[in-house]
């Protein structure tokens, strides 16, 4: 028994530690696909989309992601667009709090 429990001591933070790192390279290219949809809805139509879901209802995105971090599909924050360039999603970023492994908070990627 005090076998498995050295083993387990020793695997269990390993185990946690790769699962953040999996949920922070999922939020990374989350964001990347979602602002690359943004770029493009922007070219196509002039203009910056409302919403996250109306890149989806137009199929620049099969559907607005869910935040990792999070687990919601609620938490991402939009970010408006300069003053002079109208309304809509310039930009999205995480609503997740906390920082990430390398200590940069979320909530700035």
């Amino acid at each position: 028994m005090a076998i498995v429990a050295t083993l387990l001591t020793l695997a269990l933070p390993r185990y946690f530690h790769s699962v953040e790192r999996s949920r922070e390279v999922v939020l990374k290219h989350d964001l990347r696909s979602m602002r690359d949809a943004i770029d493009k809805f922007l070219a196509d139509h002039g203009r910056y989309p409302a919403t996250l879901d109306e890149l989806a209802d137009r199929r620049y995105l099969r559907s607005v992601p869910v935040d990792p971090i999070t687990d919601s599909t609620t938490t991402w924050v939009l970010v408006a667009p300069p003053e002079d360039n109208g309304t809509g999603v310039y930009d999205v970023r995480s609503g997740a709090t906390g920082n990430s492994l390398q200590g940069a908070p979320y909530e700035s990627w």
